[in-house]
């Protein structure tokens, strides 16, 4: 290859680079590389790549006067270095360079081009109007660390049935542990693809990791479960993300794939005298995909319970709404036990509130039954109690 100090050079973002990984490890086929406008035509008419459904064209379109300038220029045969957080990502052989329509991408992802849609924004802001194909080399190309992760667990236990969720865990709350704990009586091994944000989040990776390493370590068959990281990429928005979840989780070794009947993406439509789901339009990708219901906390049936098999009615039903919980803990609030296992919350709200108390011995001393020994203690053993206390019955 020609020295990449003399080629033209192209800037794309950690989401860019994320994607073209996935591709050279095969885990987004059948995609196998950038597409030219002829392809990426054929995909958006028939949703088709090799008889095996990918929802648009996988194309690359940085935004930029510079990257556009630049590609706009590139000839035919030209090599081009693709620079990624200021350092040498990959190397490409121009095939073809062509124009695209910005809004029209993003709605090709997110089935809209309104700007108030929070993915659309953020997404128009990373495509430019020109794209570029061709055979493309990681210059640190590495074998998949999660691939490996997992082929070690099947090992292990000698799995056949595999089975995948995708899940934020922000935070993690029972009605996930509902789900987690289904999938592993359903199958010899379970995969969690936990999404991992580019933006800065309350609830880190990190502390979603731990909270969901604490659950599986403590409340269930440990040697039956990993957690693999899968960045959340603008690939995996819209309405087509369940389609890429079922590819990826097919391209990990996964014969299932477990999604919530409240899932974001699952779009229900009327047609031709029937009920359907985005998932009728999954074709070719062999894989079982089972929708799971909707798990609310009854205070009739006092207990976590699904949609179907309740009937006291909505206004009896808590639901498990992510969004809401975190708000309850980014306001310092403990959630009930009903909703988050209180280790965990323990645990959430020690890390969103470091140091936050002025005399936390004092507090504990003050506040909590202790037995007389004197002790340190941190916030997190602090929230514990304190939720005991909550619990106390006879004054309620």
């Amino acid at each position: 290859m020609t020295s990449s100090r003399k080629n033209k050079t192209i800037l794309i973002d950690q989401e860019a680079a994320s994607a073209l990984e996935l591709v050279k490890a095969n885990l987004l086929y059948p995609v196998t590389g950038l597409m030219g406008k002829k392809e990426s035509k054929k995909v958006l008419d028939t949703g088709l790549i090799d008889s095996k459904s990918f929802p648009f064209p996988f194309i690359l379109s940085p935004s930029g006067e510079k990257n556009e300038k630049i590609i706009s220029s590139l000839e035919v045969g030209e090599e081009v270095t693709i620079i990624c957080q200021e350092k040498e990502f990959a190397t490409l052989i121009v095939d073809e360079t062509f124009m695209i329509k910005p809004k029209d991408r993003v709605k090709h992802i997110y089935g809209t081009d309104d700007l108030t849609h929070p993915g659309v924004k953020k997404t128009l802001k990373r495509i430019g109007s020109w794209a570029i194909s061709g055979k493309f080399e990681l210059i640190e190309s590495s074998s998949n660390k999660n691939l490996q992760i997992i082929q070690k667990a099947k090992e292990l236990i000698d799995a056949k049935n595999i089975t995948s969720i995708f899940i934020a865990a922000n935070p993690l709350h029972r009605a996930h542990e509902r789900l987690i704990r289904q999938s592993v009586d359903a199958s010899d091994l379970l995969v969690i693809f936990l999404l991992k944000p580019y933006d800065n989040t309350d609830l880190t990776y990190d502390i979603r990791k731990k909270s969901l390493e604490f659950f599986i370590n403590n409340f269930l068959p440990k040697n039956r479960v990993v957690i693999v990281p899968i960045e959340n990429s603008y690939v995996f928005a819209g309405y087509n993300e369940l389609i890429i979840d079922a590819i990826v989780a097919k391209n990990h070794g996964c014969n299932n794939l477990i999604i919530g009947s409240n899932h974001a993406g699952l779009g229900m439509f009327y047609d031709c005298n029937s009920h359907k789901s985005i998932i009728d339009k999954v074709i070719g990708i062999d894989i079982n995909i089972h929708i799971e219901n909707e798990y609310v906390y009854c205070n009739e049936c006092t207990t976590l319970v699904s949609k179907e098999s309740c009937p006291h009615g909505q206004h009896h039903q808590i639901s498990y709404k992510a969004d809401s919980i975190l708000e309850l803990l980014k306001l310092g609030i403990l959630p009930p036990t009903i909703l988050v296992r209180k280790e965990i919350s323990a645990f959430l709200l020690s890390k969103l509130f470091p140091d936050r108390f002025q005399n936390l011995e004092k507090l504990y001393y003050d506040l909590l039954p202790v037995e007389g020994i004197l002790e340190e203690h941190t916030e997190q053993d602090f929230y514990l109690e304190l939720i005991k206390l909550h619990q106390t019955t006879s004054l309620t």
